[in-house]
């Protein structure tokens, strides 16, 4: 009697250790899952509003989750964009500005924390799988900065000697594949990027099931030249583009189904995202920002709004649609929050989004974001429904003959000589200039525009910031 009442009670005991009370649950960190594509435009997922491309795991995820319809990259580039996504800082705070090259000698400085080097110090293993773009030197890379792992390219995959301007424009080295520091391969085609950056992610998380994790998967498409697996190829309406964009969606679906399948999906923090808005030049090889004003390298609306969609079942509510505001350098101080993780001790511009994510409020977590562009050049602000231009001189291809087919058009280069105001709300494609109406909405926004100028500066107006910091830049021992 005394052994079977014993047996029972070891039963119970370890019963109860295998099935940890809710509390305990609680006390899981989040893992952490960014999926950052490369010049998709705002259209290009089915449920913002694509009329030729199906994308049926991102709307499955929309429904489970959340769009925010008023999200802004950093910066309408490759490399300014992901600083400031990766370090939660306007990325001219940082000194990173346009898309870094094989010749630049410069990137992220090792005094910069990185959502990696964050998630590090609260135990969480990381991997990087795609595109790093924050300087190509040992000194630069992702390994360097917080990630136990990387695969994947340096910079854009147009880098390499097989781009159109190759010769009279450019003059681009080989384009390396990475696994960790080591270069394993040479690219003379991509087709098989996609499909090896979502193998190694669905690896990344079954072998990291049992610890929290941060996955940042920065896909090298749809940024040209493009390429697909045939598993795609000849899929879409839209063509090669079309068909990339199916590709993409099919590994979202693939990762998501990983975490499903490894009983993680609940407590993950799922973000699909892009860097900037459509190369437009491009023309049939570009993506779509409509019904938005122009594209990557512009401040207007489709150069940084982008889609977003966000799924994380413990905390946040399925199929809800969020129009407030809110801009990249805002997720690293937001996943700071859900994770218990400290934010960094360099001063940052991101705000935690966390109160407008669980719905405890409706308002942005800024009173303003701002938009620069070139080399510390500030294009604008929006600030509530508003969004003022200042004078500058910015690009389009309205008028002019697109690209076709791989090849690039010609930009129109169009001077703005005096300030420009929209309610982006109820004039989305930006068509009306109210600033003659609402003298009173100028003046407001131009007094916080010049106090940040104190802080980071403008070049259009010659002046320099008091708190912008220098990037990395290569020296004889780094070499």
């Amino acid at each position: 009697m005394f052994r079977y009442s014993f047996l029972i009670a070891l039963l119970c005991l370890v019963s109860c250790a295998e099935k940890p009370s809710k509390e305990q649950k609680e006390k899981v960190p989040p893992n952490v899952v960014l999926i950052f594509t490369d010049d998709q435009g705002y259209q290009d997922v089915g449920v913002f509003g694509s009329p030729d491309i199906e994308t049926p795991n991102l709307d499955k995820m929309a429904a489970e989750g959340l769009q925010l319809t008023h999200y802004y990259a950093a910066q309408a580039v490759c490399s300014a964009s992901r600083a400031g996504i990766l370090t939660g800082c306007y990325p001219n705070r940082i000194g990173i500005h346009n898309a870094l090259g094989p010749d630049n000698t410069h990137g992220i400085n090792a005094s910069e924390t990185t959502l990696a080097e964050m998630l590090k110090e609260q135990g969480y293993a990381t991997g990087i799988f795609g595109k790093w773009h924050l300087g190509h030197h040992p000194m630069f890379l992702p390994t360097r900065h917080g990630f136990d792992e990387w695969f994947g390219i340096p910079y854009s995959n147009d880098m390499w000697p097989y781009h159109p301007q190759q010769g009279p424009i450019f003059n681009f080295p080989d384009l390396h594949l990475y696994e960790n520091e080591k270069v394993i391969d040479t690219l003379t085609e991509q087709s098989q990027l996609t499909t090896q950056i979502t193998e190694r992610s669905v690896d990344f998380i079954k072998r990291n099931k049992d610890t929290p994790f941060f996955l940042y998967v920065p896909h090298p498409q749809p940024h040209v030249p493009l390429f697909v697996s045939e598993k795609f190829k000849g899929k879409s309406e839209r063509g090669l583009y079309g068909d990339v964009i199916m590709e993409i969606d099919w590994s979202v679906g693939e990762i998501n189904k990983a975490l499903k399948e490894n009983g993680l999906e609940d407590n993950t923090i799922v973000i699909f995202t892009s860097d900037n808005g459509p190369w437009l030049s491009y023309g049939n090889h570009a993506g779509s920002a409509l019904p938005l004003r122009e594209g990557k390298g512009t401040a207007w609306e489709g150069g940084q709004r982008e889609p977003f969609i966000m799924k994380y079942p413990e905390k946040l509510k399925a199929g809800k649609v969020i129009e407030a505001p809110m801009m990249a350098i805002d997720i690293l101080p937001t996943i700071a929050e859900f994770t218990g993780a400290d934010l960094p001790t360099n001063t940052i511009d991101g705000k935690s989004a966390v109160k407008l994510l669980t719905g405890e409020s409706e308002d942005s977590p800024q009173k303003a974001y701002f938009f620069y562009y070139r080399v510390n050049e500030m294009f604008g602000v929006r600030y509530g429904k508003w969004k003022l231009y200042f004078p500058h001189r910015y690009r389009t291809m309205d008028g002019q003959e697109p690209g076709k087919d791989g090849q690039p058009g010609d930009y129109r280069m169009i001077d703005m000589e005096e300030i420009e105001l929209y309610d982006v709300v109820n004039d989305v494609s930006e068509t009306k200039n109210v600033a003659d109406e609402h003298p009173e909405i100028v003046s407001e926004i131009k007094f916080m525009a010049n106090g940040m100028r104190q802080k980071l500066g403008d070049a259009l107006l010659g002046l320099e910031g008091s708190e912008t910091r220098e990037p990395g830049r290569l020296n004889e021992i780094n070499q």
